[in-house]
Order: C-alpha cells, then sequence, then structure tokens
C-alpha cells in the first residue's frame, strides 16, 4: 500500500514520523512523507521518499499557530473557556491564518503524486479530510498532542491549568472553534480547487467525528492516559521516535567532551527563541558556571553559542567551547546524548520532553509558548523534572538554581528512571502499524 503521511511546522512536528514512516516500511508498505522543504535530508536519510510542502518553518510564530488554536474565541462562549483557548493574539492568527493558506494547495499536490491512505497530523488534518475525500481515499490522524475536548484537562494550547471538568471541555471546544475559523478560507478554496461541493470545516468535523474517523496519538500514557470520556477511534499508542540509523554516533568531539568529566547539563531550545541567541547563550553559560556543572549547549533556532551568536547555529560537525565545561553542538540524536547527561533543559516541545523521559534524567522544563507549557506541567506533575520555568521569566540565577535541584535532589532522577521504565514497556510505532493493518482495504 501507498501511504502519504503529511507533517507541517518545526523539526518537532515532522521528525517523529521518520520513525513512524520506517517502521510502516518495514512492514512492507510504500511511503513517503510530505513536510516543508528544509526537512528534505532528515527524511532522506530515513529512507522515506520525501514531498515537499510550501511551509516556512523558519518563522516561529506560523509554525505555533499552524499546530493548535490561538486567538479570539467566539463572543458567546464562556469568559474562562476563552481564555484557557489562547484569546486575544491578533498577530499570531494572522500569520496562522497565512500559513494555512499556503499549506492547503501544496498537501493537494503532494497527495496528487499517489497515495492509497493518507496519515495526518494535528497540523495537516483540517485541510488533508478535504484531500482525502476528493481522492477517495482512506485517511487517519495520527497526532502528536491530545486536541480533542475532554473534561480531564483543559486545552493543550493556552490552557495550562484545569478549569474543571464542564469548563475543560467547553475550552476544548472553544479551541477547535478558534481552529476551524482559521481554516475556514482555505477549506473554502481548497474545497473549490478540488472540485468539492462547499462544506465549512466545522461541519466536516462533525461528519469525522459522527464516523469515529481514527487518530492515533504518538505520545505516552506516561504523560497523557487516555481521556475516559474520549468517543471510540481515539487511541493513545506511545511516542513515535525521530529515525536514528543504527550505525549512528556522536560526533568525535562530544564523545570526548562526555567521556573527560561528569555528565554535563544540556541546554536547547529547539525552534524556539530566534533572534535571542545572544542573550539566551548568556544566561545558559551563567547558570552552568553558577551551578558548577558542565554543560551542552544545542544551537537550536536561536542559534546559542559559547563564541556569540549565530543565525544558523554549528552543524552537527561544528562545536564550539567556553574552556573546558561548556561545548556548543548542532543537531545530534537526542536519543544518543541524553541518557549521558546529568539533567536536560529543553522548552518542552512535545518531542523534546519525551526523549527526555525516555532517557530516564531529570528535566528542567523552560515552556515558551503552544502545548509548551502542557507538557511542562506533566512533566513536573510526574516528579520527573523541576517546576517550569516560564521562557518570560528566565535569568541565569533562576535557571542555576533549578539546574541544582534537578542534579543534586535524588527523586528527580528516580522519578524520571521510573518513568523511562514505563515508557520502554510502549512501542507506539508497533501499534500504529498494526492499527493501520486493521483498517479495511489496508492489510
Amino acid at each position: 500500500m501507498k501511504i502519504l503521511i503529511l507533517a507541517a511546522g518545526s523539526r518537532g512536528d515532522v521528525a517523529p514520523y521518520t520513525g513512524l514512516g520506517v517502521r510502516l516500511r518495514e512492514a512492507g508498505h510504500e511511503v513517503a512523507l510530505a513536510a516543508p522543504a528544509s526537512f528534505a535530508g532528515l527524511v532522506a536519510d530515513s529512507g522515506l521518499e520525501f514531498r515537499g510542502l510550501p511551509a516556512d518553518p523558519r518563522a516561529p510564530a506560523r509554525a505555533s499557530g499552524a499546530r493548535g488554536p490561538d486567538g479570539d474565541a467566539d463572543g458567546d462562549a464562556d469568559g474562562k473557556a476563552h481564555r484557557a483557548a489562547g484569546g486575544g493574539n491578533t498577530g499570531l492568527m494572522r500569520k496562522a491564518s497565512a500559513f494555512i493558506q499556503e499549506l492547503g494547495p501544496g498537501i493537494a499536490d503532494a497527495a496528487a503524486a499517489g497515495a492509497d491512505l493518507l496519515l495526518l497530523s494535528t497540523a495537516t488534518a483540517p485541510l488533508g479530510w478535504h484531500v482525502a475525500e476528493a481522492l477517495g481515499v482512506p485517511s487517519i490522524g495520527v497526532y502528536l498532542q491530545p486536541v480533542t475536548p475532554t473534561g480531564e484537562f483543559g486545552p493543550v494550547v493556552g490552557g495550562s491549568r484545569s478549569l474543571g471538568r464542564w469548563g475543560n471541555r467547553a475550552a476544548g471546544r472553544v479551541s477547535l472553534r478558534v481552529v476551524d475559523r482559521l481554516h475556514a478560507t482555505a477549506v473554502a478554496d481548497l474545497r473549490a480547487r478540488l472540485g468539492l461541493p462547499p462544506a465549512g470545516p466545522r461541519a466536516v468535523r462533525l461528519r469525522q467525528e459522527a464516523a469515529n474517523w481514527p487518530v492515533l496519538h504518538g505520545f505516552s500514557t506516561v504523560l497523557v492516559p487516555r481521556p475516559r470520556d474520549w468517543r471510540e477511534g481515539l487511541e493513545v499508542v506511545g511516542n513515535w521516535w525521530p529515525h536514528c540509523p543504527d550505525d549512528r554516533q556522536l560526533p568525535a568531539e562530544l564523545d570526548d567532551f562526555l567521556r573527560s568529566g561528569p555528565p554535563p547539563v544540556f541546554i536547547g531550545f529547539g525552534s524556539m527563541g530566534a533572534g535571542e541567541g545572544e542573550r539566551l547563550s548568556e544566561v545558559a553559560v551563567a547558570a552552568l558556571r553558577k551551578a558548577k556543572v558542565r554543560g551542552v549547549l544545542q544551537a537550536g533556532w536561536a542559534g546559542l553559542s559559547t563564541t556569540g551568536p549565530s543565525a544558523a547555529g554549528p552543524s552537527a560537525a561544528e562545536l564550539s567551547t567556553a574552556g573546558d565545561d561548556v561545548l556548543t553542538v548542532g543537531d545530534v540524536p537526542h536519543s544518543l546524548l541524553f541518557p549521558r547527561t546529568a539533567a536536560v533543559v529543553h522548552h518542552a516541545g512535545a518531542g523534546t520532553a519525551a526523549a527526555a523521559l525516555r532517557a530516564g534524567v531529570p528535566a528542567i522544563p523552560v515552556p515558551v509558548t503552544a502545548d509548551q507549557p502542557f507538557w511542562a506541567g506533566r512533566i513536573a506533575a510526574l516528579g520527573a523534572g523541576t517546576a517550569p520555568v516560564p521562557y518570560k521569566e528566565l535569568t541565569a540565577d533562576r535557571l542555576a538554581e533549578a539546574v541544582q535541584r534537578a542534579v543534586e535532589e535524588p527523586q528527580y532522577r528516580r522519578r524520571a528512571a521510573e518513568a523511562a521504565r514505563r515508557m520502554e514497556a510502549e512501542d507506539g510505532a508497533a501499534r500504529a502499524v498494526k492499527a493501520i493493518g486493521r483498517l479495511p482495504g489496508t492489510a
């Protein structure tokens, strides 16, 4: 069977699907992954066919908006639900709308190259449904966030605290209405392009829900157990880990650094912090020195560096040092690096948060936006990391204090190790492959 995975956003929104795609290929399927052009190499390295999407992952606000709702909620909604849905960010709404408008034709073109089944991420599903309808092929959701409303927690974007069972469900419904409003123009244009009769995004969503459209969620029940009030067809299967070849190794200089002293503390903000590399670098190095620990900085989009800010950051082979206690690296597999660290400071993106737990090391979450406060709160609730340090409140003193707690207080490592043991028993990719194989006509 020809399977097309459609994913858009930053690296964390794309990389997990390389692992899922490889497992599907090993099960005998032909697999293509459609993603922004900057991830062509990532997809090629996994051995999957690459199809480009017209999205700019180097624009953080657009990527964040595409992943989930933000902006004004419906005027008749409850005020608490409105705030939980992230009301009021007009600039982000405009950027998200522009992103979505570009994405629709790209999804249609990628699918037109041939597919028997579409696997749709959280960002691509509201447009991918219409493409699947036009092609007459089945589709499945492959989500990295639990966006379906539930009474057990509030919306993962913009709602980091519980409003009670009724309030959580109400806020979740508002969030979906915001998503539908953001997609309304793009959906109308896309359906006209595909020769489909008019149908609003909310009507199509309700149709999917009534049909128990299947959604596989690629995160661990250790962090988010399946909500008891979810409908049939919504499953939590476990993480899909980014593909890492068996013979992949860390750069020699990084390996030497790790061997030359006690385990360092990792600091990285992924796709967050663009344009703030100088400030973040200074904060990171000062915090490490105050905490009296060695460190590894990952450049990321902010361009963290011990030798000054860099717009692009070092490649995996380009490393820089600050004395003999801090090393800057580029893109390296978290699965190889994190187990060799004392703690991980991260932005609490879903993939990085899961990778730190999988490694069994304490986390210091520094959430920035979108779903990151949600995952940061989950880590803290597990006891596998310190209380979140909000990005806007990040200082060297506050980060140093959190690093010292994570490294010196044994309960954090103990809880992280317990979470890692539980996650090891999950095989999200295997469960997803099995679920896909059960679909009519897909075996």
